[in-house]
């Protein structure tokens, strides 16, 4: 089973653009729905937002979200899944913030990943501890991971049409 293939089919199918706002995959996601042939239909743009101010200045995360709770966090996932939707006019957004090591900091571990999915109605994020697996197999499983999410969501959406 290819996720990449059936969210483009699938995304085709309910006409549906989807857009992707990465940190720690750095532009993972979007180039596995990239590898897909014809996948432009469904996939504009995307952002790679790996420090603080580019999650600031090209998805509009506030400052004030960062500071209290840090780029791996829920809140700012939501943010940037928020701010991608807007900034790209897709109608549905991943997004993906995380540690993938090595190291973690003072209160977050290696192997930590939030991710949000957001569509003009809502937003749902949630966060995996994938551990100490290693940055490679982190920034695999967290590409893994959010194109289950949306694949899960195209299919939700498309049993609402």
């Amino acid at each position: 089973m290819n996720l990449a293939a059936d969210i483009v089919s699938i995304a085709k199918f309910s006409k549906l653009k989807i857009t992707c706002a990465e940190s720690c995959t750095g532009g993972m996601i979007s180039a596995a729905l990239t590898d897909i042939a014809g996948s432009s239909i469904i996939f504009e743009q995307g952002f790679v937002t790996y420090s603080n101010s580019a999650k600031t200045k090209m998805l509009g995360v506030f400052p004030a979200t960062l500071k209290a709770h840090g780029a791996v966090s829920e809140p700012v996932v939501e943010e940037m899944a928020i701010g991608a939707l807007a900034a790209s006019g897709a109608d549905i957004a991943v997004s993906v913030s995380g540690i993938a090591g090595p190291g973690k900091t003072d209160f977050k571990p290696e192997g930590r990943v939030c991710f949000a999915i957001a569509d003009p109605e809502a937003v749902y994020s949630v966060t995996v501890e994938f551990g100490a697996i290693g940055r490679a197999k982190v920034r695999k499983a967290a590409t893994n991971y959010a194109l289950e999410l949306i694949c899960k969501h195209l299919k939700k959406a498309h049993l609402l049409h």
